[in-house]
Formats: C-alpha cells, sequence, structure tokens
C-alpha cells in the first residue's frame, strides 16, 4: 500500500494563513484591526479598548509594542490617516465598511511610521487581513487604496523596487500615473 504525501503549506482551505504559521507582528496586525473596529463601530475609547484586547485570547502571542504603536497612532492620526485615503477612493468614506478603512489607516500608518517593514510586506500583510476580515471582494479594493499611497508615502522605496522589477505590471503602470505631474 503507498501513501501520498502533500506538499505542506501553511495555508487553510480557504487560502488564510493557519494560526501557527502567522508571525508576532501579523497577530499585532490583526488585534489591532479588530481593535480599530472597536473604535470606529462601537466608539469605545482607545484605552478600554486597550484592556479589552490584551485579555484576548492569543494576544500573548501577538507583538505587544507593534500592536501599541498601531492602533494608538491610528486613533491620533485619524483625521491625517483620512486625508491620505480619500482622494485615492472612488466613493465617499460613509460608504467604505468599518474593516476596509481600518485595514487602510493600518496599512497607510505602516507606510509612514514603521520603515523597518519592506512596503510590499505592508501591502500583503493588509491584503490578507482584508481578505481574512472584509468583505467578499474588499481585499481587492483595500489593495488599490494601499497601491496608490505607497509611492507617496514611500516613494524611494518604490521606485526602487521598480527599477529592480519587484512590482508588479500593474504596480508600475499605477506608480507611473502617480508619479506623472499634476496638469497646470
Amino acid at each position: 500500500m503507498s501513501t501520498e504525501t502533500l506538499p505542506h503549506t501553511n495555508l487553510t482551505s480557504t487560502g488564510g494563513r493557519k494560526a501557527a504559521a502567522k508571525s508576532n507582528r501579523t497577530r499585532a496586525r490583526e488585534f489591532a484591526l479588530q481593535a480599530l473596529y472597536q473604535h470606529m463601530v462601537g466608539k469605545n475609547e482607545a484605552h478600554a479598548i486597550d484592556l479589552f484586547t490584551q485579555d484576548l485570547a492569543g494576544f500573548h502571542k501577538a507583538d505587544a509594542t507593534h500592536y501599541n504603536a498601531l492602533l494608538h497612532g491610528c486613533i491620533a492620526e485619524a483625521v491625517e490617516l483620512d486625508a491620505l485615503i480619500l482622494p485615492i477612493l472612488d466613493r465617499k468614506m460613509a460608504e467604505i465598511s468599518p474593516i476596509e478603512h481600518s485595514v487602510m489607516w493600518l496599512g497607510a500608518y505602516e507606510f509612514k511610521h514603521c520603515l523597518d517593514v519592506p512596503w510590499r510586506v505592508v501591502l500583503n500583510e493588509y491584503i490578507e487581513l482584508a481578505k481574512d476580515f472584509g468583505g467578499t471582494d474588499g481585499h481587492k479594493y483595500v489593495n488599490a487604496v494601499l497601491n496608490g499611497l505607497a509611492p507617496q508615502l514611500r516613494p524611494d522605496e518604490v521606485a526602487s523596487d521598480r527599477a529592480k522589477g519587484k512590482t508588479t505590471p500593474k504596480q508600475r503602470a499605477h506608480v507611473a500615473e502617480v508619479a506623472k505631474p499634476e496638469a497646470v
């Protein structure tokens, strides 16, 4: 009797990452997303959300420092983050789900402040979060918005990746469009 082994992957049957495969920063992003959702929908204060979230199962496996920076940074810079995101949207902010809105805040915040995380990693992490927690095609919208923000917030890094051929044709076209001088 022969047995075949299937290649080992770190993905669930739906394509999400298995819990064991998640890094402590990925877990921090998940908890920050849940906390921001509470802030947006429940209008809860950051301190109360923080206490609640840090008591959740699995939080001890998250990077608490990264979680704190994301949660408190996004809340403190909410108006500035919305100002960055709004020009890229093709609809009113009120029409964006709280999950996708929170994911966009988190991605924009990391682009701005977490320069140790490559922009492509930031992009991929938040697309995955939108897939796991957002609406059916919400990740596509998040992808478009964060791809629009990346050249603004990480111009040198995006340009360097573009020069090395590390971006997709769609990303290169978007970067070229964003980089065009505005008509006078």
